[in-house]
């Protein structure tokens, strides 16, 4: 596919970085970003080669939401809501859950861990994207907002299942209601971002964490990927401590096991296969 709106990259320890990549419009995004979005996604997860990967915005905004002249179609039209997304676009995420086969939400069901750099302004649809991502770093003095209540728009791509699950029912009615600008040193103290970090030092901290988890042996990452999800959508913990002993006796037959338990007698780093 040719990429206009965003871009890609992946070095030698299996880090990739996509950026949302149209930064004379703020990196807004577009029924074309979407799809792009999408299929970079697909080629990373078929890839065995990537171990993480970070989501950022070209420049210094990650994004600003829906593209405003995109918005305006709307204005006048009487056919409702298209996203714009053809029925044929690639699915990455899919078929992990029925619970993730949609928008946004299918970033739970990748492979690998998805670290979202907020490096800038970030509304609507990408608070979202930042919302359904693994882990979450924001830059000092990132403005975040829902904007949907501006809009007199409701809540928009499951930010009002994810945002209690992560900050809690009284911060979340805070966000969603009042639809007011937050810094990311307010969202960081409701639990939303992982830690916020000063524009000199923002990549590297990020890539930082992102080698951190690289490191790891792949199959244990997606396991607990995996046993994270699907803990959150299940009110038993019998059957969570059941299902990893399952797990444990699986991932203790791969050949990751038996290096991270000479690794631990030698005293050295363990080096997982990939």
């Amino acid at each position: 596919m040719e990429l206009k709106v965003t871009r890609y990259e992946l070095d030698e320890r299996g880090v990739a970085i996509v950026y949302l990549h149209r930064p004379e419009r703020r990196n807004s995004w577009t029924a074309r970003m979407h799809v792009e979005y999408r299929w970079i996604m697909a080629e990373l997860e078929a890839n065995p080669d990537v171990r993480v990967a970070i989501l950022t915005g070209t420049g210094s905004t990650f994004c600003v939401g829906a593209d405003a002249k995109a918005l305006d179609t709307y204005v006048d039209s009487t056919t409702g809501f298209d996203p714009g997304v053809p029925s044929d676009a690639p699915q990455p995420g899919y078929g992990v859950r029925r619970e993730f086969d949609a928008d946004v939400v299918w970033q739970l069901g990748l492979r690998f861990p998805l670290i979202c750099a907020v490096n800038g302004a970030c509304a609507g649809v990408a608070m979202a994207l930042a919302a359904f991502s693994d882990i979450r770093f924001g830059v000092e003095g990132a403005k975040v907002t829902t904007a949907t209540p501006k809009l007199a728009m409701p809540v928009e791509y499951g930010l009002s299942w994810i945002l209690p699950r992560l900050i809690g029912v009284t911060h979340a009615a805070d966000v969603l209601l009042s639809g007011r600008v937050l810094l990311a040193e307010e969202l960081e103290r409701m639990g939303f971002f992982n830690a916020v970090y000063p524009a000199d030092v923002f990549r590297q901290r990020v890539l930082e964490y992102a080698d951190l988890l690289a490191a790891h042996s792949p199959p244990a990452i997606t396991a607990t990927k995996r046993q994270l999800y699907d803990d959150l959508l299940r009110p038993d913990p019998a059957a969570s401590v059941e299902e990893s002993k399952e797990l444990i006796g699986r991932l203790m037959a791969l050949p990751d096991y038996r290096e991270g338990v000479r690794a631990l007698l030698e005293k050295r780093p363990p080096r997982f296969g990939r």
